[in-house]
């Protein structure tokens, strides 16, 4: 149990500012290919860290983009997809792998927004990046905020989890309270609205 004069835990008064993920350049003594997957792969790194040697595999991801859709009337567009890992139709906020070299995660956003919900926005802003899973996989995502929405013509072929997805716009304020209540569960969605949420009420 930590208390208040343990080293670990900030002192009252601390600037927000001090208050941030610190990177770290591990020793990688080896590093090898354990699985090769059709979207990502499996690593095994050996690496010294607070002299120890230490052996941890994990899923070398490509990264991905998504967006928070905001409509005029404070709506957001949500999709519902199946995920076979979780054997769930869950519902989620419109999203995609950074798998075209060289694309901005914002252009990745865009053409993800177009691609999933056939539709354009004016505005677009920096809301969040996350990583989903530290512990397991090197995946940052990056939210967006999309505001200024509009309907484009899109001729997107949607096949396999895609074929059926579910567009739904719900009010931000609904949405926010099924991730509280724990009725909807998608990490980025969460974060997603949450962050989308607190920016309209601190009004940025």
């Amino acid at each position: 149990m930590t208390t208040m004069t343990d080293p670990r835990v900030y002192e009252t008064g601390t600037a927000a500012s001090a208050l941030r993920d610190e990177p770290v350049t591990a020793d990688v003594i080896s590093s090898e290919l354990v699985f090769r997957g059709r979207v990502w792969d499996v690593r095994r790194d050996t690496f010294g860290y607070n002299d120890q040697q230490l052996v941890r595999e994990y899923v070398a991801h490509t990264g991905a983009a998504a967006v928070v859709a905001l409509d005029d009337q404070e709506r957001v567009l949500l999709i519902q997809q199946y995920r076979h890992p979780i054997r769930h139709r869950d519902w989620e906020i419109p999203a995609g792998l950074l798998d075209v070299a060289g694309e901005p995660a914002e252009q990745a956003a865009r053409r993800e927004l177009a691609e999933e919900a056939d539709m354009a926005a004016e505005e677009w802003s920096e809301l969040a990046s996350v990583f989903t899973t530290p512990g397991g996989n090197d995946e940052v995502v990056h939210i967006f905020l999309a505001r200024g929405l509009s309907a484009v013509d899109a001729d997107f072929a949607r096949d396999a989890e895609e074929a059926d997805i579910r567009v739904e716009w719900v009010p931000l304020n609904d949405a926010v309270t099924a991730v509280l209540e724990g009725r909807m569960r998608n990490g980025i969605l969460s974060v997603g609205l949450l962050a989308a949420a607190e920016r309209l009420r601190r009004g940025v």
